[in-house]
């Protein structure tokens, strides 16, 4: 039987990463490939940008999985924390449909990354409940409970302090504020406790471009749950947007 494979594209603040995936192994039959996220990151000008990432990769024909920062309903942006706010209301489906000719799966980025980590990495084999947060532009969050997702989650936006979670620990604040890794890392320790009091989860997984320097903040972080790094580090995303093209996840 020959290999099912997908292209898989992950937008975050700075760049839309893209590669081609093997979905039944999560191997990347490519090099990921960045392409700058324009500003404004409207729905045409990332739609241009979708046309070269699309035409990067003729060797994966099939459907497309397009991971992206916003709650996903019935394939529609619902909100645009960190994107541009004319992406509320938009099909994202039938937008790239619409400027590549190809069937594609829309889907919230982290919902993408903790598919990913939990079919292929850290969360393989997990059962209970396990709590993936990437640390980025924002702080993107995935739930699931024996190993089922539960879409759409947004905890990067509760309250700490009298400000969204993601406005205090995001990867992008520690660099904008010049924050060392033991500060940072008391910020991003005071999220996993909130989150542990709230849902009480077994394992927290812990992604994004961040995760690149686990050695230096990962052994800074406490919590009552396991913490561990995400396997497929900043990867994660674009791997789980072309396994949600199986499914019916993200539509």
């Amino acid at each position: 039987m020959s290999e099912l494979i997908r292209l898989g594209i992950d937008t975050g603040g700075s760049s839309l990463k893209a590669a081609v995936v093997a979905v039944d192994s999560g191997a990347l039959l490519t090099e990921p490939r960045s392409f700058p996220t324009p500003s404004p990151s409207s729905p045409p000008a990332i739609a241009a940008v979708l046309r070269q990432v699309v035409a990067a990769f003729p060797q994966a024909p099939g459907p497309i999985g397009f991971a992206f920062p916003a709650v996903v309903k019935a394939g529609v942006a619902c909100t645009a924390a960190n994107v541009d706010p004319a992406w509320i209301g938009t099909d994202g489906a039938a937008l790239m449909q619409e400027v590549t000719g190809r069937a594609a799966v829309f889907i919230n980025d982290a919902d993408a990354a903790g598919l990913a980590e939990m079919r292929f990495g850290a969360g393989r084999d997990e059962g209970g409940t396990v709590m993936m947060l990437t640390f980025g532009t924002g702080i993107g969050s995935a739930i699931f409970h024996d190993g089922c997702l539960l879409p759409n989650t947004e905890f990067g936006h509760m309250e700490i302090r009298g400000m969204e979670a993601e406005h205090r620990a995001s990867a992008r604040v520690r660099t904008a504020e010049l924050l060392g890794w033991e500060d940072w890392a008391g910020r991003v320790n005071e999220v996993l406790a909130r989150l542990h009091a709230l849902l009480w989860p077994d394992l927290f997984i812990i992604g994004g471009g961040v995760s690149e320097n686990w050695a230096r903040f990962g052994p800074l972080l406490e919590s009552r749950a396991r913490i561990v790094p995400a396997q497929l580090g900043n990867t994660a995303g674009l791997v789980g947007a072309a396994l949600a093209t199986t499914s019916k996840r993200g539509q």
